[in-house]
């Protein structure tokens, strides 16, 4: 018998996010989507209809951790119906209806519209707009709802990735590199502001290939300078954070424009990935940490206040204790402001699934805490010359009213990623503004305010 669909104004879903602030944004998107059919959130996965996982793909403990969701709210909600979305239900979409009976239907990535279309087909509820007709693109334009915390919002400017590291399975799970229209851009972020965002945060596979798929780039580097160009002519105070550029091709026109217009901030995420050029090689890097050094030392030179996150990896196919050597030589070297250490994960369907020699895990996870052990010593030194500085802080959390502590950010500080900034004030602070405030201490990696003015 074909399946009743009855119509429902009140139709409830659950979301539960995981993974990176890309995914973030595809799980805003899907809440949008949603929002506009007639369907409402819900707070709780016991007031849902559809609880709906937004999964992670790109390694193997964020690809376990999303399929023990599923299980968990199975076991939990037996009677709920389950819908495993994102990066693991676009890259394995085939093998989890075969292997995880416990997830009702899969969806992937590629097409966020289509949400709509499949609650409703695995709930049996009709809403209204349940062809999704709506396009996608008048719904990522500023109008989403947000997961970020008050005053901040990430805006993804471009999809998929060329550049083919290969540890890396990110194209196989998104395609090639997608630039969005510079106009569609700027229209995002006009109506965050309107919104009130204080915070811009631009994120992508790779910022520095933005455009090098489309006219505005040509592929010569160009394109980020040239969107940062248009950003300019935007009204208002604000700031804007770039978030993940390759640093094999940074734009260094990039840091002229930071010097202008100090709306964009002296803060890149560059991830050098090792320091040893045998396996900058094997990762398919065409730079060595030589070279990498030079672009730091460029980019405090053009920069003084500039701020460096970047990842590292251990344990990847072949790396010797020399080669380990050579990576804590650079991480010494480079005194990196920030940094998130990461053990290789073995990919299906990457160059790197089949390169030998293998490194244990217990190896590639000791080599990871030698480094995170390092790099405390590094941050926190490198976080003490803010100390007596009087800067803007964006206001984000409320811990204590009555006793006045509240939390924030500087802007050495990346949403999520990095320290905080621990604000005690006599006077009440509104989440999601900004104030200025004198640094006058440091706690671990986290950074002591106090208001002024």
């Amino acid at each position: 018998m074909p399946k009743r669909y009855y119509a429902r104004y009140d139709a409830r879903y659950y979301l539960d996010p995981f993974g990176c602030v890309k995914n973030q944004v595809d799980a805003e998107t899907m809440m949008a989507v949603l929002d506009q059919s007639a369907w409402s959130p819900a707070e709780e996965p016991a007031a849902a209809d559809l609880i709906i996982i937004n999964s992670c793909g790109f390694i193997e403990s964020a690809k376990q951790e999303s399929i023990n969701a599923v299980l968990a709210y199975r076991k939990q909600y037996p009677d709920k119906k389950i819908l495993l979305a994102g990066c693991l239900a676009q890259r394995y979409a085939k093998e989890l209806a075969e292997s995880l009976p416990e997830a009702d239907a899969f969806f992937g990535n590629s097409d966020l519209a289509g949400i709509t279309k499949i609650a409703n087909r695995i709930t049996g509820i009709s809403t209204t707009d349940d062809d999704a007709s709506r396009r996608p693109a008048e719904l990522l334009l500023g109008n989403r709802p947000l997961l970020s915390l008050p005053g901040s919002a990430y805006v993804k400017i471009a999809e998929g990735c060329n550049n083919r590291c290969s540890f890396c399975a990110i194209p196989n799970i998104r395609g090639p590199l997608r630039s969005r229209p510079i106009p569609h851009i700027l229209d995002e972020c006009r109506r965050l502001l309107d919104r009130g965002i204080r915070e811009l945060c631009l994120i992508g596979q790779d910022l520095g290939s933005y455009g090098a798929d489309r006219a505005v780039g040509l592929g010569d580097g160009t394109g980020l300078p040239k969107l940062l160009e248009a950003l300019s002519t935007l009204q208002g105070h604000f700031w804007v954070r770039l978030l993940y550029i390759h640093p094999d091709h940074f734009p260094r026109s990039i840091l002229e424009i930071c010097r202008r217009d100090k709306r964009f901030l002296p803060y890149f995420d560059l991830p050098f990935q090792h320091g040893s050029a045998k396996i900058l090689r094997a990762m398919n890097r065409r730079l060595d940490a030589a070279a990498y050094r030079a672009l730091i030392a460029e980019i405090r030179s053009a920069l003084p206040d500039a701020v460096i996150r970047s990842t590292f990896l251990t344990g990847f196919p072949g790396e010797t204790e020399e080669d380990f050597r050579d990576l804590l030589d650079f991480q010494a070297q480079a005194e990196l402001d920030w940094l998130g250490v990461f053990t290789y994960s073995r990919e299906d369907d990457t160059p790197a699934y089949n390169m030998k020699p293998r490194v244990p895990k217990k190896t590639a996870a000791q080599r990871k805490a030698m480094i995170e052990e390092h790099q405390m010593a590094i941050t926190e030194g490198r976080m003490e010359r803010f100390i007596g500085r009087t800067l803007e802080v964006l206001v984000e959390e409320v811990v204590d009213e009555e006793e006045g502590l509240y939390l924030g950010r500087l802007y050495c500080q990346a949403p999520e990623v990095d320290g905080s900034a621990v604000i005690r004030s006599d006077k009440p602070l509104t989440p999601g503004t900004f104030i200025q405030g004198r640094v006058f201490g440091r706690a671990g990696f986290d950074l002591e305010v106090t208001p002024v003015g």
